[in-house]
C-alpha cells in the first residue's frame, strides 16, 4: 500500500534509502498518519510537523542505545512508526493498545515516559550525568517545543546545563505553537532568530587573515575574539543560549531532510551542551491541519476529505466559560487565567468579551497559580482554569501561595476524572486527593450543567480558596434540583432505604443507575445523596445517615485522599458506625481506552456496582 513505508521495519532500514526516496517516505508517513489518526483519534498536527526531523534523528542516532527524549511526547508517532510499531497503529490510544506517548515498557527505543511538558531537558541531564558516572557511551538528545521551553522546569534545566557543561543536544522544535498560539517574551525572541550568514562569514574571514600575519597572528585573533563576543550578543541569533553557556546553532529548515542530517552530524561531533534550532510547520502536508493546527492538535475520528467543523454541542468547559461571562458582567474585579488553553478551557467566549481580563501565561501552571495569588491579595477575584492533570504541576503554589494565605482564588478544574484515550499521564484522578491535604480550600463537584453554573455564581462571594471540578465532554442535565436555593449542602435525592450511596459529579448519574438496578434486580432500596461539596463535609447530611446500615462512596478519582477517607474520619469518634465501602480507582496507573471501557475494567459500571452491593448487603463479601 505504501511504496516506501512498507520497506521500513526498523530505523536501520533508512540507510537503504537515498535522499529522494526519503522525501517519498516522508509523504508516505504523512498519508499513513492522517489515515490512521482519522480512525483512532490522537495528536495529528504536531506529528505532521516533525516527519523529516524524526527521519533525520533516526538517520544519525541509534535510538536503541542513544537516549532520545520526546518532550510532552505527543509528537512521537513518527518515531513509533520507524521503530517497528506501525502495524499496531490501528490500536493507537485504544484499550491495551499502542500508547499515544513514549512508553519505556513498549519499546527499547523509548528512553523516557513523557506526557506533560518541559521534562525532557531535566531527564536528559540525569541521563548525561549517569553516562559520566557509569562510563557508558551514548548520546543524549532532547526534542522540545518552543512553547515547552518557556516553562520553569525547562529553564531550570537550561541553567544547569550551562553550568555543568554536560555533553548533550537539545533540539528546539520551533513551530510557534503549543496547542494554541504561543505567548511570552521567549517565544517572541525565538521568532526573530535567523542565521546571520554575513556575520559568520565576516568572523571566519577576519580570523583567517589575522592568523596569517607574521607578527600579530594569534594575539590579534585573541583581541578580536573579545570584540567579536561583544558584537555577537547584539547581532547573532541565539545569544541568550550562548550566555547560558549553551552553544546555539540554527535555525535549520525542519522540512529539509538533507540539511537536518548535516546539522545533526555536526552536532554529534561537537562536545558539550548545544542547542539546534529547527523551524517546522505544525500540520505540514495535510492542508486542513496546516491551515488550522489548533483544531487538528488533538482530534477524534474524522473524515479526511473534509475539514473538521466546530462542534456545536455544549461541553462542560463551555458552560464554565459562559458562566464566567455572567460573573464578569457583575464583577469588574474578576480576572481569568489559563495556561496555553483558552479554547480548551472554554474561555474563548470570555476572551472575546473581556480581552484585557483573560490572561494566558503559556504552558506555565505554577506561574499561573502564583499570579492568581498576587491578584487575589491585591483585591481582585482570580479564576484559574486548568486541566486537572496539569494543575497538579502547581501543587506547591496552590498550597504555599494560595491556601496557606487563605486567598480567594477559584480553581476551575477541567477534565476532572478519567479522560480516556490519553491514558495515565492525562487522567484527572488526583485533584481531590491533593486538594484535600491543603488548609482552607473548599472542593465542589457539580452533577450537571445547571448545577455547574449555579455553583460558580454562588462562589462569587467566597473569601477562601475554592476548587470546582468538572468532567470532560458534552454537558448534560439530570432534570432535578431538590434544594435549588442551596448549592453548597448535599442534595438528598431519595430518602428510602436504610443505606446510602454518596456520589457527585459524573459518578452521580452512575449512582442513580445503580439505585435503579438494586431496586429492579435485587429488590434493594437505597438512598442516593449528591455530595457536591466534597470538602468540608455537609455535617447536617452526615447526621441524617449516621445510623444507616451501610454507606457506599462512589468517586471518579483515586481512593486515597478522596471522599471515602473523609467520611471514615467522621465516624472515628462515633460510638457506632455504618459499614463503609468505597467504589473508585486504586492508586495505580489507569489504563488508556474509551472512558466506558475504563469503567468496565475497574468494575465501576452500574451493573457491577449493584452486583457487589447486593453481595455486601447479603454478607457474601
Amino acid at each position: 500500500m505504501y511504496k516506501y513505508l512498507d520497506k521500513i521495519n526498523s530505523p536501520r532500514d533508512l540507510q537503504n534509502l537515498n535522499s529522494e526516496e526519503i522525501r517519498h517516505l516522508a509523504k508516505d508517513i504523512r498519508v499513513f498518519l492522517v489515515q490512521n489518526v482519522s480512525k483512532t483519534g490522537g495528536h495529528l498536527a504536531s506529528n505532521l510537523g516533525v516527519v523529516e526531523l524524526t527521519l533525520a534523528i533516526h538517520s544519525v542516532f541509534d535510538t536503541s542505545k542513544d537516549k532520545v527524549i520526546f518532550d510532552v511526547g505527543h509528537q512521537s508517532y513518527v518515531h513509533k512508526i520507524l521503530t517497528g510499531r506501525k502495524d499496531r497503529f490501528d490500536t493507537l490510544r485504544q484499550l491495551d493498545g499502542l500508547s499515544g506517548f513514549p512508553k519505556t515498557t513498549e519499546s527499547i527505543h523509548d528512553a523516557f515516559n513523557t506526557g506533560h511538558s518541559s521534562t525532557s531537558i531535566s531527564a536528559g541531564i540525569g541521563m548525561a550525568l549517569a553516562k559520566n558516572l557509569t562510563g557508558e557511551d551514548y548520546n543524549v538528545v532532547c526534542l522540545i517545543g518552543d512553547s515547552s521551553l518557556g516553562s520553569g522546569l525547562a529553564l531550570e534545566g537550561l541553567n544547569f546545563i550551562g553550568h555543568s557543561k554536560l555533553d548533550m543536544l537539545i533540539i528546539l522544535n520551533d513551530n510557534e505553537m503549543s496547542i494554541e498560539k504561543n505567548v511570552g517574551a521567549l517565544s517572541r525572541n525565538l521568532s526573530r532568530l535567523r542565521v546571520n550568514n554575513n556575520y559568520r562569514n565576516l568572523s571566519d574571514n577576519v580570523k583567517s587573515v589575522l592568523s596569517s600575519l607574521p607578527y600579530l597572528g594569534d594575539s590579534a585573533v585573541s583581541v578580536v575574539k573579545g570584540l567579536k563576543d561583544g558584537f555577537k550578543n547584539i547581532v547573532v541569533p541565539g545569544a541568550l543560549f550562548n550566555e547560558l553557556g549553551i552553544n546555539y546553532f540554527g535555525p535549520v529548515n525542519g522540512h529539509n531532510y538533507d540539511e537536518l542530517v548535516n546539522a545533526l552530524v555536526q552536532m554529534k561531533r561537537i562536545k558539550g551542551p548545544k542547542i539546534l534550532h529547527v523551524k517546522t510547520i505544525k500540520g505540514r502536508g495535510y492542508k486542513f491541519a496546516q491551515q488550522d493546527p489548533t483544531t487538528y492538535h488533538g482530534v477524534g475520528s474524522f473524515d479526511v476529505s473534509k475539514k473538521i467543523e466546530p462542534y456545536n454541542k455544549e461541553s462542560f468547559s463551555d458552560v464554565v466559560g459562559k458562566s464566567l461571562v455572567k460573573i464578569f458582567e457583575q464583577d469588574e474585579k474578576a480576572v481569568a487565567i489559563c495556561a496555553a488553553m483558552i479554547k480548551g478551557t472554554g474561555l474563548d467566549c470570555l476572551k472575546q468579551a473581556y480581552p484585557n481580563r483573560v490572561i494566558d501565561v503559556g504552558m506555565e501552571e505554577s506561574n499561573a497559580v502564583t499570579i492568581a495569588a498576587g491578584l487575589a491579595i491585591s483585591g481582585l477575584k482570580p479564576y484559574v482554569a486548568i486541566y486537572s492533570t496539569f494543575l497538579q504541576r502547581a501543587y506547591d503554589q496552590i498550597l504555599h501561595d494560595v491556601c496557606l494565605q487563605n486567598l480567594p482564588v477559584t480553581f476551575l478544574v477541567d477534565r476532572a476524572g478519567v479522560v480516556g484515550e490519553d491514558g495515565e499521564t492525562h487522567n484527572g484522578v488526583y485533584d481531590i486527593s491533593y486538594f484535600s491535604t491543603m488548609p482552607n480550600i473548599e472542593i465542589y463537584s457539580p452533577k450537571d450543567a445547571i448545577e455547574t453554573e449555579k455553583l460558580m455564581l454562588a462562589m462569587q462571594d467566597k473569601n477562601c480558596p475554592v476548587a470546582i471540578r468538572f468532567q470532560k465532554g458534552i454537558s448534560y442535565n439530570l432534570g432535578f434540583d431538590k434544594n435549588s436555593d442551596d448549592t453548597a449542602s448535599w442534595e438528598i435525592i431519595s430518602d428510602k432505604g436504610n443505606s446510602s450511596l454518596l456520589a457527585s459529579g459524573k459518578m452521580l448519574s452512575i449512582a442513580l443507575n445503580v439505585q435503579q438496578k438494586l431496586k429492579s434486580v435485587y429488590d434493594i432500596k437505597i438512598k442516593v445523596i449528591n455530595t457536591r461539596r466534597l470538602r468540608p463535609l455537609d455535617m447536617q447530611a452526615m447526621e441524617k445517615i449516621e445510623n444507616d446500615k451501610y454507606i457506599f462512596t462512589m468517586e471518579d478519582g483515586v481512593l486515597p485522599g478522596g471522599l471515602f477517607p473523609e467520611v471514615s474520619m467522621y465516624f472515628v469518634e462515633k460510638k457506632q458506625s455504618p459499614k463503609l465501602y468505597p467504589f473508585g480507582f486504586s492508586n495505580e496507573p489507569i489504563a488508556q481506552g474509551k472512558v466506558e471501557q475504563i469503567y468496565e475494567r475497574y468494575d465501576l459500571t452500574p451493573d457491577k456496582i449493584a452486583y457487589k452491593i447486593n453481595q455486601i448487603m447479603n454478607s457474601k463479601l
